[in-house]
């Protein structure tokens, strides 16, 4: 096994306080009726709450996130030991079940080190509307406004 397979054990994939938080994530479910589904961790366990909403987003936006989450009932998919082992032997096989990243369709914004370029590049796509051309004299515009150093 390479170390990032070693890495992923219960231990260090939940936090400290995982038995009094209220955690929620993705996992691919193979097989017919199968796909990306909705999951809530109890006592080790991953439990299916795709009733609950079909998204991540559609989820967060229920004003009752927490409260649905809480007392959802669904069908048990087994200890996440497993599934993290399962995810460690097969990455995303679409023929193998495995965790997937949490966020599916809301935006994440980034902060840190590449964020104003990040964000500049953001602004002149745009502005572009998927011309390469336009997005160069964009490009060219916020240089000599404000530099090629962020």
């Amino acid at each position: 096994m390479q170390a990032w397979q070693d890495a992923l054990s219960v231990a260090v994939t939940l936090p400290h306080d995982a038995d009094r938080a209220l955690l929620v994530g993705r996992v691919w479910v193979p097989g017919p009726g199968g796909g990306p589904t909705l999951v809530t961790v109890r006592d080790g366990q991953l439990l299916d709450i795709g009733g609950l909403a079909p998204t991540m987003p559609a989820l967060l936006d229920r004003a009752d996130a927490a409260q649905a989450v809480q007392a959802a009932t669904g069908r048990t998919l087994g200890p996440l030991s497993d599934w993290l082992a399962e995810t460690a032997a097969h990455g995303p096989d679409t023929a193998h079940r495995h965790l997937l990243a949490p966020n599916d369709l809301q935006v994440v914004k980034a902060a840190g080190v590449t964020f104003a370029a990040s964000m500049v590049e953001r602004v002149i796509e745009e502005q572009a509307r998927g011309d390469t051309g336009r997005a160069e004299a964009v490009r060219r515009q916020v240089v000599a406004v404000v530099g090629d150093d962020l």
